[in-house]
């Protein structure tokens, strides 16, 4: 038989057991912040201005941006930002063409990409505020149309 005096040190000791996992689970999930050194880039040129915006939409995903490029141009060979902070390389935006860019595949000047939605997710995810596409060194920035969620016009 259990005696009374295990059947109040059990649930103590459980107790304390329980407070260090959730602690230490606490710990770890705030570190768990997606971040690469030797992934990062060049910082954002804010000494280039926004030329004009351009009638391509941009569609925040779960975990992806969806750029659809319904207009008559076509670009090649550009920077893609988002938010003035991350950037990722493109090869080509081909008149009429959707490209869907995964969020993880860009990254800021410290090496951290941008968070994704979704039910598991650590943090909340990064707004779609403004996105961009750099041409060249030179050039000023063509901005682009942010548009909501699905989620989000439905209701």
């Amino acid at each position: 038989m259990i005696s009374n005096v295990m059947m109040r040190t059990f649930p103590k000791k459980f107790q304390r057991i329980a407070a260090t996992t959730l602690l230490l689970g606490t710990v770890f999930s705030c570190t768990m912040v997606p971040y690469e050194p030797e992934k990062a880039t060049r910082p954002y040129p804010f000494d280039l201005p926004q030329g004009s915006v351009v009638q391509i939409q941009v569609i925040p995903r779960t975990d992806a941006l969806e750029i659809i490029n319904a207009t008559a141009v076509s670009y090649n060979d550009f920077d893609l930002w988002l938010n003035q902070r991350y950037v990722v390389h493109m090869p080509e935006l081909l008149a009429g063409q959707t490209v869907v860019v995964p969020l993880d595949s860009m990254w800021d000047q410290s090496g951290g990409t941008p968070f994704s939605g979704g039910l598991l997710r650590y943090f909340q995810p990064t707004p779609l505020v403004l996105v961009q596409i750099q041409a060249d060194e030179k050039s000023p920035l063509v901005g682009l149309v942010p548009t909501l969620p699905e989620s989000v016009r439905d209701h």
